[in-house]
């Protein structure tokens, strides 16, 4: 396991909302897509890849914890709706009946096939750079679905600097063996865990992995319960650790 970048103090993280969170960012028209942004004019960007449930609250605050709490590095950060308005419904997790497997998979079929937009991320970057010509460096924190964007795009010709998943789904050992760039991988214990061995075994290049073994899928994402003092303590301790990463390697 490789070693924390900065150490905790870089960071300052505001008190986690637990309900009623009011985000700080803005909703623009970016490459074809509502777009939440949020942090300061910075040459550093983030581009957060949600998972299938879209703008949620706890997405929105963590998006917003990445633009600021660290004092030595600002980020601008992208959120894009990859699903045009049209996510997933959290009550189809878990997918425990017919009917709920049916919508997932369905949303799966039209919506959310991983290798259709990690083929449009480089354009969209660019489309962003249009009007945020000041960016010049890119990471990227995929969650749930979108960690395994993440795996698709951090590959040779990346235009990223530096890669996070965070409870990534459908993990794929073979696919760390192509990638280029710094990766963090924060699991939950949901994720198969010989898979996530395996996966931090394959990577060349520097890395940081970390289960959460008492954290289930999603809770630095939709899915976490902030109401309980564990869940919120490991969703602001999770933030904290993507920020001396990215810290490190942007």
């Amino acid at each position: 396991m490789a070693a924390h970048g900065h150490s905790a103090a870089c960071c300052s993280i505001p008190p986690i909302i637990s309900k009623g969170y009011e985000a700080k960012g803005k909703y623009e028209e970016l490459g074809g897509f509502k777009t939440y942004v949020t942090g300061p004019s910075s040459g550093k960007a983030l581009l957060y890849v949600f998972d299938i449930f879209g703008f949620f609250p706890q997405s929105l605050q963590g998006a917003d914890i990445l633009s600021t709490s660290d004092k030595h590095n600002q980020y601008r950060v992208f959120m894009p709706d990859f699903f045009h308005g049209k996510p997933a419904d959290i009550t189809w997790f878990p997918p425990d009946t017919d009917e709920k497997k049916q919508n997932m998979g369905n949303f799966f079929q039209n919506q959310g096939a991983p290798p259709k937009t990690a083929k449009i991320v480089p354009d969209l970057l660019k489309d962003i750079e249009k009007k945020y010509p000041e960016i010049k460096t890119w990471g990227i924190a995929g969650f749930c679905w979108g960690g395994k964007i993440v795996s698709l795009v951090s590959q040779s010709g990346t235009p990223f600097t530096a890669a996070a998943e965070i409870h990534p789904a459908m993990v794929d050992p073979e696919e760390a063996t192509a990638i280029t760039i710094p990766l963090c991988m924060l699991a939950s214990k949901d994720e198969p865990a010989e898979d996530v061995k395996k996966f931090e075994e394959n990577l060349k290049v520097e890395k940081y992995v970390e289960t959460y073994s008492d954290q289930i899928h999603g809770w630095m994402a939709a899915r976490s319960n902030l109401d309980d003092p564990k869940n919120k303590s490991e969703y602001e301790r999770g933030y904290k650790q993507l920020l001396e990463f990215f810290g490190k390697h942007m």
